[in-house]
């Protein structure tokens, strides 16, 4: 007999050693109802799951998940997203791209899963301007986990008004719930096993011995590693591993997509020399067009972000971890601070949560290999 999820939340009460988590509760709850309309072919609602991190949004949307019989999807947002681009692209020259692809996806699926929204992408916010009633348009039920609360996704983004139809049709489609509270579940159950260190510029770091151990029959090659149309420096890798500098991961012009493709390659991942990344932010200014010269034209102005120099490199290392998390691939990292002092403060300080929440759970014994 197929289990629903809450049975599956019961049986990890009883017999797994997890805690009681009485918004943990409201939410299996509510996607015990999703699960059984969807299951009967009823109308219903989807779920929008936010909160703090570490309150086991995943865990509990995988459970619905893990339970459905009939056709669904499950994603990162972030590779839901690089789907939808490359179909656009290749439904160029349709009359309605976005509807197009918004059948085709409810001709393959009933129910769509994708866990971390988060939209901090003028491309992104627009698309989903109209994608998400367009789904809802077409009966596919969503089921998502995020950070934030629908109406502060996007919240100090560029021309955000294009993103508010997306919110009005997540508060009209999907049931929305915090799961609250001040438990980081990824902490525990599990023992300890290191995999961030903190070594000073110019010492001897540990990273060589744990390369020797993941990969201890092949001594491996220092050639650079093609991805797509990049090359990539390495200290080394193997079949096994491969060991970079931070320099050359995260201060180069690499895209989520190929961060996708080293987690598709390699079982291990060995970043060194990553520096402390936090940084005071830089006051925000206004962007103007070159036609309106000194003159400000209300109309053409938007205000960027305040970013610090090394705002980049934290986007990338932040996708980096992601990908890592997301598939389960150990990652091994010699920083020149410790993790907790890694990014205290700037843009980012907001996203970065959800980073050290996953490093944190990546020195456990249960992470990765």
């Amino acid at each position: 007999m197929t289990p629903d999820p809450q049975t599956l939340y019961q049986q990890a009460l009883a017999d797994h050693g997890y805690v009681h988590d009485p918004a943990q509760a409201d939410a299996i709850n509510a996607l015990q109802a999703c699960f059984e309309a969807v299951a009967h072919g009823r109308p219903t609602q989807g779920i929008y799951l936010w909160g703090p991190v570490g309150r086991g949004k995943t865990w509990l949307m995988d459970q619905f998940h893990r339970c459905l019989q009939l056709p669904s999807r499950r994603q990162h947002f972030h590779h839901f997203m690089a789907w939808v681009h490359q179909r656009l692209f290749q439904l160029n020259g349709t009359a309605d791209p976005l509807l197009a692809l918004a059948r085709e996806l409810a001709r393959q699926i009933r129910v769509l899963c994708f866990d971390e929204l988060f939209v901090n992408d003028i491309g992104d916010a627009i698309i989903l301007g109209r994608l998400f009633q367009v789904l809802f348009d077409q009966g596919v039920v969503i089921v998502a986990t995020s950070n934030q609360p629908p109406d502060q996704l996007y919240r100090d983004g560029f021309n955000r008004e294009r993103f508010v139809p997306a919110i009005a049709a997540i508060e009209r489609h999907m049931r929305v719930l915090s799961v609250a509270g001040d438990q980081d579940h990824r902490l525990h159950p599990g023992a300890q096993h290191q995999r961030y260190w903190v070594v000073e510029p110019g010492e001897r770091g540990v990273l060589a011995e744990v390369f020797r151990q993941l990969s201890p029959a092949d001594p491996g090659s220092d050639q650079p590693l093609a991805i797509g149309s990049r090359q990539i420096t390495v200290i080394r890798r193997s079949e096994q591993a491969i060991w970079c500098r931070f320099s050359d991961l995260c201060e180069q012009p690499l895209a989520a997509t190929e961060f996708m493709a080293l987690c598709d390659r390699f079982p291990s991942i060995l970043l060194e020399g990553v520096p402390a990344l936090g940084g005071e932010q830089r006051a925000g200014r206004i962007a103007r067009g070159t036609e309106d010269g000194a003159a400000r034209v209300a109309a053409g102005d938007r205000e960027l972000p305040a970013l610090s120099p090394k705002d980049d490199a934290v986007r990338r290392f932040i996708a980096l971890v992601d990908e890592c998390y997301d598939r389960r691939v150990a990652l091994y990292v010699e920083a020149q601070v410790p993790l907790d002092a890694l990014y205290t403060q700037g843009y980012l300080a907001f996203p970065y949560q959800r980073t050290l929440s996953r490093l944190r759970e990546m020195q456990l014994q249960r992470f990765g290999s």
